[in-house]
């Protein structure tokens, strides 16, 4: 374990550049730059409450944040493991010429995807206001779902990477499976609903809405579910240490396959 730190240590300024450059990268040629991550949720968010809010006759004026909140976890997850999936690729021409520790690359798709989410979460706040639900002392609770959130989408992230050397086609496979995910979230549905339709297992085998779904509770104040926390959590270190093995193991062929 020891060996491995100092190895992350030691490479550390290269993790903080690749950071950056995704960032840059992300919003190169953009007049607004970053201010598009907190753009993008707002309008998306608009149109999703005047929607949803229109089918399922909703006119609870916290509305919006429900789906805000649930808007922005998902957001993340689905752009950080898709960084993650094509971070080896498309790094393959510094791969090939000088030696750094691969998982590196993985990490840094999911950090700066994370950066700039974090950033986002500030339309979160204003919004909370506007709506009547300001934030309080609880919400430093956050930070338990939205670090478990983070070790999900690297574990998930670091096996998506190592699939994707060896399968090119599971980039578009994990589109059609994040849009699983995506309506197994309760974004823009109560989940009332679908508790008494028997479906429920679907979202309690999602840990992602097991995240949402506490997130929710501590910005509506609301009681902590431990069980989903803790599912979630199980879940996450598990992704994360499969994630880790797999790649592991392969990595020493990522070189004839990019």
């Amino acid at each position: 374990m020891r060996k491995y730190f100092n190895n992350f240590w030691r490479y550390r300024y290269l993790l903080y550049e690749l950071v950056k450059k995704g960032i840059k990268l992300k919003y190169r040629r953009s007049y607004l730059g970053i201010i598009w991550s907190l753009l993008e949720p707002i309008m998306t968010t608009a149109v999703l409450s005047v929607v949803f809010g229109v089918l399922f006759a909703k006119d609870d004026p916290t509305w919006p944040l429900y789906i805000l909140s649930g808007r922005l976890l998902y957001s993340y997850f689905s752009q950080g493991t898709k960084a993650s999936l094509r971070s080896i690729r498309a790094n393959s021409g510094m791969i090939k010429k000088v030696y750094v520790p691969k998982y590196l690359y993985p990490l840094s798709g999911v950090l700066y995807t994370y950066i700039i989410f974090l950033i986002s979460l500030v339309v979160l706040v204003i919004l909370g206001l506007i709506v009547g639900c300001p934030p309080t002392l609880r919400w430093f609770e956050l930070i338990l779902p939205l670090a478990v959130l983070l070790v999900l989408t690297y574990g998930v992230g670091m096996i998506l990477a190592t699939v994707a050397v060896f399968f090119r086609d599971m980039e578009y496979l994990w589109d059609v499976v994040l849009m699983i995910i995506m309506y197994t979230c309760a974004i823009f549905y109560d989940t009332s609903r679908l508790l008494k339709s028997g479906y429920s297992w679907a979202l309690t085998i999602n840990p992602l809405y097991s995240i949402i779904a506490n997130v929710r509770n501590i910005i509506f104040g609301d009681p902590f579910d431990w069980d989903r926390m803790i599912y979630a959590l199980v879940f996450s270190a598990a992704s994360l240490i499969i994630g880790t093995i797999v790649f592991q193991r392969n990595q020493d062929k990522f070189i004839l396959h990019i």
